[in-house]
């Protein structure tokens, strides 16, 4: 299976406050916020939810196509993605802007804040997925991720009338996004990610009944933090998937990415959904333990360790085959 993954391209700044954001806030201000966080530790790292998700469909052996735009300053991360497995011919370079910024501070409880600023993202708008569907010969999935609003829409539409499946992802956006583009993105879809907060939001911005979602989507995929993940299909059925316990929890950002690589790596590796939310699990985990969406070390025994302690021995073994040689 061929996956093109579009979405954003982006530097992470990721800062740690000492102490509790809800400490600072004062209820009867709330109108009026103007604080600083002096934070402790700063981590820039490469992000952006296309790159993130690509980066790990790359690592588990897969080649993606990444789709979305960056700025000149991209040479050196095109060059590590690639370094990673991923196909990177399809990334429009901006001549005027900088590749995308997100900067986040994290407290003590793992709350964040975060402003994301989108520089030449702006241009992912100007891409043409079925010009880059025929020049990669065949697009089979189609993820279309946080993104230029505008870019998000078009390759949905683009995906559909190319008859490619489409795995909706729109994730923060929602925020930026009305009605009408929300059920626009939704409607179609094979697979429908959201977190579990994102799921209460698309419900309201799409004034549609969780039945009335499934009604128009092949499955949705509710992550669900520390509780795991809930796939339900539009038959009805309900497949719930405990998450991978982690030893430590070093950097909470982006793990969603993560999971989404891994279960898509099951997918195209024609896993049962089942054990491709299971390895999503496992590779979430081991991006929660390292500080950066894509500084983790993988090794295909340490994944399958962490399946075997956390689902048995037989869901190790149907996942072994896809995880031979990841190192």
């Amino acid at each position: 299976m061929r996956i093109a993954v579009t979405g954003s391209i982006a530097t992470d700044h990721l800062m740690v406050f000492p102490g509790r954001f809800a400490d600072q806030l004062l209820t009867e201000q709330l109108e009026r916020v103007s604080l600083s966080f002096l934070a402790d530790r700063l981590e820039v790292r490469r992000g952006g939810v296309g790159a993130n998700i690509a980066f790990g469909l790359g690592r588990l052996g897969l080649r993606p196509l990444l789709v979305g735009a960056a700025g000149a300053d991209f040479a050196d991360y095109g060059q590590r993605l690639r370094a990673a497995g991923v196909d990177t011919s399809s990334v429009r370079i901006s001549e005027s802007l900088h590749t995308a910024r997100f900067v986040c501070t994290t407290d003590d409880d793992q709350n964040q804040i975060a402003t994301f600023y989108a520089g030449a993202m702006a241009e992912a708008r100007l891409i043409d997925l079925g010009a880059v569907a025929r020049a990669a010969g065949r697009i089979d999935l189609a993820l279309v991720g946080a993104d230029d609003p505008r870019a998000m829409l078009r390759h949905t539409s683009l995906a559909h009338d190319l008859g490619i499946a489409v795995a909706a992802d729109p994730s923060q956006q929602l925020a930026r996004l009305d009605g009408e583009q929300t059920r626009r993105l939704v409607d179609g879809a094979r697979w429908l990610f959201t977190n579990e907060y994102e799921e209460a939001l698309l419900k309201e911005r799409t004034g549609w009944s969780e039945q009335e979602v499934l009604d128009r989507v092949g499955s949705w995929v509710v992550t669900r933090g520390a509780a795991g993940v809930t796939i339900t299909s539009r038959d009805g059925d309900l497949v719930d998937i405990p998450a991978v316990p982690a030893d430590t929890v070093a950097d909470p950002t982006r793990v969603g990415d993560a999971f989404r690589a891994g279960f898509l790596a099951g997918v195209a590796r024609e896993l049962p959904v089942r054990c491709a939310a299971q390895l999503g699990c496992a590779l979430a985990t081991v991006v929660i333990e390292s500080v950066g969406t894509q500084e983790y070390k993988l090794l295909g025994a340490d994944l399958l360790a962490r399946i075997d302690r956390a689902y048995g021995g037989e869901a190790a073994r149907e996942t072994e085959p896809l995880l031979a040689g990841v190192s």
